[in-house]
């Protein structure tokens, strides 16, 4: 197969979605397929074996580090040099009207990946008048694909509700390996300011309004011998400092390959305030690395995060609630053990390989009844 992918953040960002397609091209080489990436311009040329076209694009004003890549001419006519035999529209938002359009253009199929709640986002940033406006240009987007591909069944439900069609669910995998429990360094542990006794509370994602980092900071002074580690950067990182001047919290900055595996392991708790998650990779790094994880009740965490076995949900925004679910998972040091163990073997279930085999099929269903139909016409 020859699939042409068009998405608005590659690497160097580190997010959910450019995880996902890392390893999404680094299987379609080891499966012998082709595939082509179009990416805002500051990415590599080349990646797993495919080329990277840079697309032109504008930081965002609240944002820099994520850009703006608008419609731009040649975008066709790359795609038709490469003859792709489907089109995959990696959750994008201003290029969806683009990836629509080349793909009409070339009468090559189109799937799109719902990886990002922007209508969410908007009421974060004080755009929340836009919501309407966002749910109705991507269900536009996405109604024209033969297949959407949900990351969680939150997601899913509620683009059915919108009026989404042809959507099918599609998780994440996880890296066993590299996030694992054996990774626990007490000198990291030393290195974040952690005393003997506290135990430690990670956030691991952008440091951003839209996933709720107040909860986080207000919660802080009600759960004794405890410190709060934040891995991450972002626009909202000078007034968290800020807030959290003296208090028992330390900020690393992006951690990236086996720095942030350590910083997972050497933890005794993944917390996650975000209630915009359309899934959660971070909460599956967390789960592989041995820790039990307490998150916000909504979006991707509900299907990643079994309450009583491997973490607790809390009420989104409720910091009491938040405050007793954390007291809850970590009063008995047993309960840790056991829901960081039952975490670990959740993740174990769900590898790299056989999810992007999963997505293999997809691709290989609808180019098989295109082919039907083209033999009866």
């Amino acid at each position: 197969m020859r699939i042409a992918f068009i998405t608005e953040t590659f690497l160097p960002n580190v997010n959910g979605v450019v995880t996902t397609l890392c390893r999404l091209l680094e299987h379609l080489r080891s499966r012998g397929h082709e595939a082509l990436l179009l990416a805002p311009e500051g990415a590599p040329l080349e990646y797993a074996g495919a080329e990277i076209v840079p697309m032109r694009g504008m930081p965002l004003p609240a944002y820099p580090e994520l850009r703006i890549t608008p419609p731009q001419p040649g975008i066709t006519a790359r795609l038709r040099r490469f003859r792709p035999d489907l089109v995959h529209l990696a959750g994008t938002m201003a290029l969806g009207v683009a990836g629509r359009h080349a793909a009409r253009r070339l009468g090559a199929p189109l799937i799109g990946a719902y990886h990002t709640d922007f209508p969410a986002y908007s009421a974060h940033y004080g755009l929340g008048f836009l919501r309407d406006l966002a749910y109705s240009y991507l269900r536009w987007v996405h109604n024209s694909c033969v297949l959407t591909l949900c990351p969680s069944s939150a997601t899913m439900a509620d683009l059915r509700a919108r009026g989404f069609r042809r959507l099918r669910l599609w998780g994440r995998g996880v890296d066993t390996e590299r996030f694992h429990p054996g990774r626990r360094s007490p000198a990291w542990r030393a290195a974040v300011g952690a005393r003997p006794d506290e135990r430690v509370l990670l956030y691991v994602g952008r440091l951003a309004p839209e996933k709720r980092l107040e909860v986080l900071a207000e919660a802080l002074p009600h759960l004794a011998n405890t410190r709060l580690v934040l891995v991450g950067d972002g626009p909202a990182r000078p007034a968290l400092e800020r807030r959290l001047s003296g208090a028992p919290a330390h900020f690393t900055g992006y951690l990236r390959g086996d720095e942030l595996a350590t910083a997972y392991a050497s933890a005794d708790l993944f917390i996650f305030p975000s209630d915009t998650e359309t899934f959660g990779q971070v909460i599956q790094e967390a789960m592989a690395s041995g820790l039990p994880v307490v998150a916000a009740r909504a979006g991707g965490a509900i299907d990643l995060v079994r309450p009583g076995e491997t973490g607790a949900l809390f009420a989104p925004g409720n910091i009491t609630d938040l405050c007793d679910r954390v007291r809850e998972v970590l009063e008995a040091p047993d309960r840790v053990r056991a829901m960081g163990a039952a975490g670990r073997a959740a993740a174990e279930r769900r590898s790299w390989s056989r999810v992007m085999d999963e997505l293999l099929g997809h691709y290989e269903r609808i180019l098989a009844r295109r082919r039907s139909r083209v033999r009866w016409v």
